[in-house]
């Protein structure tokens, strides 16, 4: 079984790590894909000393820059700047001492089209090869997020397989309001998740609602969990303690063995 794990920010830590107390779960820290926290290098420093003596779980991750980060994008200034934020993480995660970090495809399915799509899997596939090969003790998961399919996804990791350090990190919520069925979700991404991330929706709208909260089939997920991903690191990602021990109290009541309490 894999590992649990549940967002951190650094304001509300002492809260969060009453969770961990409480439960067997890991952080994936939130604090460091804010702009304004990687433009600010006092603050950055400020934050990664913070976490390094209060510690963090034995088994936690790292989201990373997200905000407007395109590699791919046909503006070399856009280019230079995604992978100057891509790379701050890769150092930021290092010093946190993280297992892995999160990064999104940020495609966009407007745009999408056959020299789009192309350009989005060589580039991205390109640059995410030369972190692999410089941070090799750091996994690094590219999730889904605006896409409409996971054929992009698919493609990219196809390309990066060979690498230990890769895997995708499956948004489930995100997938449940793509337009596409979960279960071509699933089958085409299986041989490459190593991470989850989950929460709740309408299945229209990004919510990130507490498990239980929105309409998603956690039955099914479980499902699934247990066919393709038994294995997978799984974080509940929604930001208030109270709606993570709102989550993590209905999948303990509801999927036997799921939480661990300590």
């Amino acid at each position: 079984m894999g590992e649990l794990l549940i967002v951190s920010r650094a304001e509300d830590l002492k809260e969060y790590q009453e969770l961990a107390g409480e439960y067997d779960v890991g952080f994936e820290v939130n604090d460091f894909f804010n702009p304004e926290v990687l433009e600010n290098t006092e603050e950055m420093n400020r934050l990664i000393e913070f976490y390094q003596t209060a510690g963090l779980p034995a088994y936690s991750t790292m989201h990373g820059a997200f905000f407007d980060i395109v590699v791919f994008s046909q503006d070399l200034r856009i280019r230079e700047i995604s992978e100057l934020r891509m790379e701050q993480s890769m150092k930021i995660a290092v010093r946190l001492g993280v297992r892995g970090i999160v990064f999104h495809t940020n495609i966009s399915p407007v745009l999408s089209g056959k020299a789009y799509d192309q350009r989005a899997v060589d580039m991205t596939s390109d640059y995410l090869e030369c972190l692999l090969k410089r941070y090799p003790d750091t996994d690094i998961y590219l999730e889904n997020m605006f896409d409409t399919d996971p054929d992009i996804l698919q493609a990219i990791s196809e390309k990066l397989c060979v690498y230990e350090n890769y895997g995708v990190c499956f948004d489930y919520a995100h997938a449940s309001i793509s337009g596409t069925p979960m279960d071509v979700w699933v089958e085409a991404l299986a041989p490459y998740i190593r991470h989850i991330h989950i929460n709740d929706n309408d299945l229209k709208r990004d919510q990130h609602l507490a498990v239980g909260d929105g309409k998603i089939d956690w039955k099914r997920f479980i499902e699934y969990k247990q066919r393709y991903f038994e294995d997978c690191s799984i974080v509940i990602e929604t930001t208030l303690p109270e709606e993570q021990r709102r989550s993590l109290e209905y999948l303990e009541q509801n999927f036997e063995g799921f939480v661990r309490r300590r």
